[in-house]
């Protein structure tokens, strides 16, 4: 599994639409890339595919922005970075499992699917409210991290 500024951003994204819609109120896309520190280009890109996903909803007009469809208690970390990355495995291998002579003892079968599986669970063991829960501890670092 990579990820990559696609899931990390995509989840300061979402942690900031959650943070800061009050009552449902739409969230400018200008505010958050302000706030987060990101383009606003790379933003609408990552906007576009979390709304194809189902995840976020854009209001237009003088006080649109985006909205969560879901509540954070309901999207997973995991779930996310599968949506902006894709689920790939730790180590690509490029061979064909049938013909491939070192198959039965592969590291990349035995080992790196484990790895993968193991990020992904432990990725989905968060939620986007307990990333919620840690900003409002500490908001002014929550930006900060690169994560």
């Amino acid at each position: 599994m990579k990820l990559t500024t696609r899931s990390r951003y995509g989840t300061r994204l979402l942690l900031d639409i959650a943070l800061h819609s009050a009552d449902g109120a739409p969230v400018p896309s200008k505010d958050t890339a302000e706030r987060e520190g990101l383009s606003l280009k790379y933003l609408e890109k990552l906007i576009k595919m979390l709304k194809q996903a189902g995840y976020v909803k854009g209001k237009r007009g003088p006080n649109g922005g985006n909205v969560l469809i879901r509540e954070p208690e309901d999207i997973s970390i995991g779930e996310v970075a599968r949506i902006l990355d894709g689920e790939e495995q730790v180590l690509e291998c490029d061979c064909d499992v049938t013909t491939c002579p070192r198959a039965a003892v592969c590291l990349r079968r035995s080992i790196w699917d484990d790895a993968s599986i193991a990020m992904y669970k432990m990725l989905d063991s968060f939620s986007l409210a307990d990333l919620m829960k840690d900003a409002r501890l500490c908001p002014e670092n929550a930006r900060d991290a690169d994560g």
